[in-house]
């Protein structure tokens, strides 16, 4: 690797960017040999508007949540330089993730047919770089996936793995099907020492209020993600935020308003967001890009530009 990026990753990045919504019922064309298939869900997509080639990131929304609550956090990703998908996986869900982990090995499996067809055309997505992250119980279907380990796998080729705040259940012993963790150390086979980037929410283990229990309960947690990935393998632990403070400041409707009592909370949600976007672009900077200046500085705590305490720090090579 070399360190040369002279780019703050917590900082928003040089490309300007744009938002764009795939909606399977509005991209469905006239049936010609011709024309391009239509996503099989609906993508939230943030993605550079200038011409070039560029890394893609597929991100996975947590337990009943919209894509559209990431999408500030996608822009900054991608303004350093990724497309950013965000797929809808489901409205309503119950504890069985089978079916995600199946949608989103189809959508992977999309990707090379049908994404650049929907994309600016000066744009053009590099499908050789491409890192599957997920939230909450969107993390544990990314961990799921990239293990193959369910009888679902995509035809391209996982290059990174990222789990923002991962959750495998309700606590141990208490996993939702299928469960990911086998609370064996170092028992995560992943296919060619896939790097790996686990956050965690230092209050995520808090409950609220004696009504509702802790979102990223001890026992399924980031914790325990990190302790059963082979290196590489990056864990970062953001103190005094919670389980949902990467989200948009705004999140709309009924869900979104209830996003922001569901969970012990930090104070507010933006320093939380640029930690997430900016170690998800250092990590990805580092093991797609072989950039890792914003990483090793991270590392070595000579980074003034991160927003929040790091409570927790742990490395795997």
């Amino acid at each position: 690797m070399t360190s040369s990026s002279a780019a703050n990753s917590f900082d928003d990045g040089k490309y300007k960017t744009d938002l764009l919504t795939l909606d399977p019922s509005s991209c469905c064309r006239k049936p010609q040999s011709s024309s391009p298939p239509s996503p099989p869900k609906q993508l939230l997509v943030a993605t550079p508007v200038e011409e070039g080639e560029y890394p893609v990131v597929m991100l996975l929304h947590g337990y009943l949540l919209y894509n559209s609550f990431y999408s500030q956090l996608m822009l900054h990703v991608s303004s350093h330089g990724f497309i950013v998908i965000a797929p809808q996986l489901y409205s309503i869900a119950g504890p069985d993730t089978m079916d995600e982990i199946k949608s989103t090995a189809q959508i992977i499996d999309w990707l090379s047919v049908g994404l650049n067809h929907f994309l600016p055309p000066q744009v053009t997505p590099n499908l050789s770089k491409l890192a599957l992250s997920g939230h909450s119980r969107g993390g544990k279907t990314a961990f799921a996936l990239a293990l193959k380990k369910f009888g679902y796998s995509s035809d391209l080729k996982i290059s990174a793995l990222i789990g923002i705040d991962p959750v495998d259940g309700t606590g141990k012993g208490k996993q939702t099907p299928p469960p990911v963790l086998t609370y064996e150390p170092n028992s995560f086979d992943l296919e060619d020492k896939m790097p790996v980037l686990v956050i965690g929410s230092g209050l995520g283990e808090t409950a609220p209020n004696p009504l509702f229990p802790p979102c990223a309960p001890p026992g399924v947690n980031h914790r325990d993600f990190f302790r059963e990935c082979q290196g590489p393998a990056w864990h970062f632990v953001a103190k005094d935020y919670g389980h949902l403070d990467m989200l948009d400041d705004d999140t709309k409707g009924i869900r979104g308003k209830v996003s922001h009592c569901l969970c012990k909370n930090g104070e507010e949600r933006r320093p939380m967001r640029r930690f997430v976007g900016g170690s998800v672009v250092a990590f990805l900077m580092a093991y797609l890009e072989g950039d890792d200046c914003e990483l090793v500085k991270i590392k070595d705590k000579s980074h003034e530009g991160v927003p929040v305490e790091i409570q927790e720090f742990e490395v795997k090579n």
